[in-house]
């Protein structure tokens, strides 16, 4: 089964491929069906998947990495557990949404885009299921080819071509540090096998060198304080399909990365730098919060409050607890539905009237009502209200936090706060009030559209009823990991 996740893009491309550029309609069908068998294949994983912890792999992977000889002989190179399964569903997920938003919003070169979006689904799947870090390097690299693509060429605005080339090579540059960190793993134990070098201890000292060249590359990607200058650049000028993909799942792959590397791989250097992680984490919180709050770009506003939610995603991660793992895990999820569907709900807006300045909005309960009852559930999600998938991931974070220290605990709750004075004064300012006197003409959300929404706006509740869900198997495999590595 874990074939499929591979099979079936890789097939939907090749028929994108032979389909006539002139026929736009046929295109995007033909890109719809095959990343929605692709969604069905990653359920039927899940569903088929037995929940006790280790990998799982399919003859179909074994076979490839045994007779293609880049790897030593019956390794199985992707695999997947309990924590990689719901970013492969997210991922999956996100693909056919991104899809549907961008179906009258790209105008030239509407083949390529579609490849490019295709070709990003599989190398996502790779990252998430790749047991072999120098595997997990190539396709973490690879990535950035469809998606600066994606910015430069299909972005927004003017500066597109500058905020490609700001998330190309900020990114890129880090991700030499964490090949500095492969070949020194490599040189002292002679593998780059993810679960061999579980197994294994390295030395305090080399530990701390690697750990250093894992931490700056995770640290831009997430992105971390002071890493995170390109993301906001990134969002506002990218179509909405990029700032899906980047906050949906491209930002989750730093803390899946610290998840997967730190702590089993590194402990003693994930120990000796924990304090100095938290601090940055903090940072990110309440700098990332009051930042957000004196946005007056609407995609900007949710661009930095990424990068707060994000920190505390770190912070759950550094407390080494179970609950600040299950924690970060879980609000990664959450933040990939809540963020994503807020940047589709811009670009609504933006569609209608050209303009993402907050100051010209006002009064869209009047004319767009449909629009306005969406926005406010996924203002509440955002701020993590009760039954919202956000309150889970937010409440666990928070008492990994006093766990750890009170202190930390607390400066984690002011970001809390904050959070929730810009998302509803965001919210306050756009829908409440009489219609604005810039905007003419306001069409509620088509049928199109509520597609796009309705799965995001049901999982969030779901999931925020029905957590257990998610956290039995997550937890399961935190423990049977830590079992048998830290």
């Amino acid at each position: 089964m874990l074939g499929l996740i591979f099979i079936l893009p890789l097939i939907g491309a090749l028929h994108v491929m032979f389909i006539p550029r002139e026929n736009s309609i046929q295109l995007k069908l033909a890109a719809l069906q095959w990343t929605l068998a692709t969604l069905t294949a990653t359920i039927i994983l899940w569903i088929s998947f037995d929940g006790e912890g280790q990998f799982q792999a399919t003859q179909i992977i074994e076979w490839i990495s045994s007779t293609t000889g880049l790897w030593s002989s019956g390794m199985v190179v992707f695999a997947v557990d309990g924590i990689s399964i719901f970013f492969i569903i997210l991922t999956a997920l996100l693909i056919p949404i991104c899809i549907l938003i961008s179906w009258n919003s790209i105008k030239f070169l509407l083949k390529e885009f579609l490849l490019c979006l295709i070709f990003l689904e599989i190398l996502l799947m790779g990252v998430f299921t790749a047991l072999d870090l120098l595997l997990f390097y190539i396709l973490f690299e690879g990535i950035l080819i469809p998606m600066f693509l994606i910015i430069g060429i299909w972005g927004a605005r003017e500066e597109k071509v500058l905020a490609s080339y700001y998330f190309f090579f900020y990114t890129l540059i880090g991700s030499v540090f964490m090949l500095l960190g492969i070949f020194v793993l490599y040189s002292n134990t002679g593998t780059t096998d993810y679960q061999t070098l579980c197994g294994l201890r390295l030395d305090g000292e080399t530990q701390k060198w690697v750990f250093m060249g894992f931490f700056v590359s995770l640290a831009i990607k997430i992105p971390k304080i002071p890493f995170h200058i390109w993301l906001p650049q990134a969002h506002v000028e990218a179509p909405c399909a990029g700032s899906v993909m980047l906050a949906g799942v491209l930002l989750k792959i730093g803390g899946y990365g610290f998840i997967r590397f730190s702590w089993p791989i590194l402990p003693e250097a994930s120990e000796y730098f924990a304090p100095l992680i938290l601090t940055l984490s903090l940072l990110a919180v309440i700098y990332g919060s009051l930042t957000t709050c004196r946005q007056v770009d609407f995609k900007r506003l949710i661009a930095y409050s990424s990068v707060a939610h994000m920190g505390l995603v770190t912070l759950g991660i550094f407390t080494h607890t179970i609950q600040g793992l299950v924690a970060a895990i879980f609000l990664m999820l959450a933040h990939g539905l809540v963020s994503s569907s807020l940047f589709i709900l811009v670009t609504l807006l933006y569609e209608r009237h050209h303009t993402r300045l907050i100051k010209y909005y006002r009064g869209m309960t009047i004319t767009m009502p449909v629009f306005a009852t969406i926005m406010l559930w996924m203002t509440l999600a955002n701020i993590a209200v009760p039954l919202s998938c956000n309150f889970v991931g937010e409440f666990l974070s928070l008492l990994a936090a006093f766990e750890y220290s009170i202190l930390v605990g607390v400066l984690a709750s002011l970001g809390i706060v904050l959070g929730a004075a810009y998302s509803l004064y965001l919210y306050n300012r756009v829908c409440f009030g009489n219609s604005s006197n810039y905007i003419i003409f306001s069409r509620d959300v088509n049928r199109r559209e509520s597609y796009v929404l309705f799965p995001l706006v049901v999982l969030t509740i779901i999931i925020g009823i029905y957590p257990s869900a998610i956290i039995d198997t997550v937890k399961g495999t935190i423990i049977f990991q830590e079992s048998h590595t830290w």
